[in-house]
């Protein structure tokens, strides 16, 4: 379970294939204080930490696997040497729910299709085709991009829109998003769960 609020962000440094899956390779600040089998959300996908090796004096990165179908059906089999990757680590007990319900499992990939600066924040519109009815976003309600929890304006059939601030845009690698590039999204769990209710 995740809150969509990214710690940090990690840099793509290595890729294995082997046979329908990838290893990648994360340098970050926190790599050094992960453990094998923690769950860590890498851009929205909730991916099960591998092991973690000590580059150099001061350098840790921690390993990831993705299979066949997580690459099909997120942004991760475009992912490159020195791509940007927004991190959180599983939410505690206790804490703050400073975001909202995030769980980790993409639903599906958007398009960035346009992007512009409004006075010092910045304003991205998503295209994307509802694979399910409950796929959809809804004014001033949640969305998970990227792994990062934000709040939709604008919201349309098939696109919407968020805001970001300069300390989000300046924290995550929504400051490297390009129109024309695929974005992970998660749509908010009480609306999926509203929607199959209503088919019963």
């Amino acid at each position: 379970m995740f809150t969509g609020i990214i710690e940090t962000l990690g840099e793509v440094v290595e890729i294995k294939n082997e046979q329908n899956n990838v290893h990648f390779g994360i340098r970050s600040l926190l790599s050094h204080e992960l453990k094998t089998d923690q769950s860590v959300a890498h851009n929205g996908v909730c991916l099960t930490v591998t092991h973690t090796v000590l580059q150099n004096a001061d350098t840790h990165i921690h390993w990831v696997t993705a299979i066949h179908e997580t690459l099909q059906k997120t942004n991760l089999g475009v992912w490159k040497v020195g791509s940007l990757v927004n991190l959180e680590r599983c939410m505690k007990l206790g804490d703050r729910l400073d975001g909202h319900i995030v769980q980790g499992h993409v639903d599906q990939t958007g398009t960035c299709i346009e992007l512009s600066e409004q006075g010092g924040s910045w304003l991205f519109t998503i295209a994307y085709t509802p694979l399910q009815k409950g796929y959809i976003t809804v004014e001033k309600g949640s969305i998970c991009v990227n792994g990062t929890s934000l709040t939709v304006v604008n919201a349309q059939k098939k696109q919407f829109s968020v805001a970001i601030i300069p300390y989000t845009y300046e924290h995550t690698n929504f400051q490297t998003l390009q129109v024309g590039d695929t974005v992970n999204l998660e749509f908010d769990i009480i609306g999926k769960y509203i929607e199959q209710l209503i088919k019963l």
